[in-house]
């Protein structure tokens, strides 16, 4: 069996191609493992995805439109984007929220959340499990007092 010089030109020159494609590949993604590892220091963090049945939206809530009642069989995650939330745990007082204010509602309590009555809020939501609908939120308990808590005051 006779070698023809141009298929194994065409073998060493493929060969080498991948090869040097290889190398740039894994040039390029050891700056990207050495660039993330630099950003932590005294070990690596580990990553876990979230469960497949958690759910991560963004609610643009538009001036007076709020939530009826409800709570989460795994609590929720708040936080406002833009504009003023407001939210509500049933027998308390309405909480006023701004931008960059995460607000916790644990598991099974009903609450309800939505925009300021002259301000939209856009709202990122995180939460796992089911939620459990109640009654519409009536405008009497939507127009009750309202407070901001001390506690998300910028200073």
């Amino acid at each position: 069996m006779s070698s023809n010089p141009k298929n194994i030109k065409e073998i060493v020159t493929s060969v080498c191609a991948a090869a040097v494609l290889g190398l740039g590949v894994l040039a390029f993604q050891t700056d990207i493992i050495s660039a993330q590892s630099s950003n932590f220091q005294g070990g690596a963090p580990q990553v876990t995805q979230g469960p497949d049945d958690a759910s991560y939206i963004r609610i643009l809530f538009p001036a007076g439109v709020r939530s009826s009642w409800h709570s989460h069989t795994w609590g929720q995650l708040l936080m406002i984007e833009e504009g003023i939330g407001l939210h509500q745990i049933r027998g308390r007082a309405i909480e006023e929220f701004q931008p960059g204010e995460p607000f916790w509602t644990p598991s099974g309590v009903e609450h309800w959340h939505g925009a300021h009555p002259d301000v939209d809020a856009l709202q990122l939501t995180i939460y796992e499990g089911t939620v459990n609908w109640l009654e519409p939120t009536t405008d009497e308990q939507y127009a009750g007092v309202r407070y901001r808590p001390m506690s998300r005051s910028s200073n």
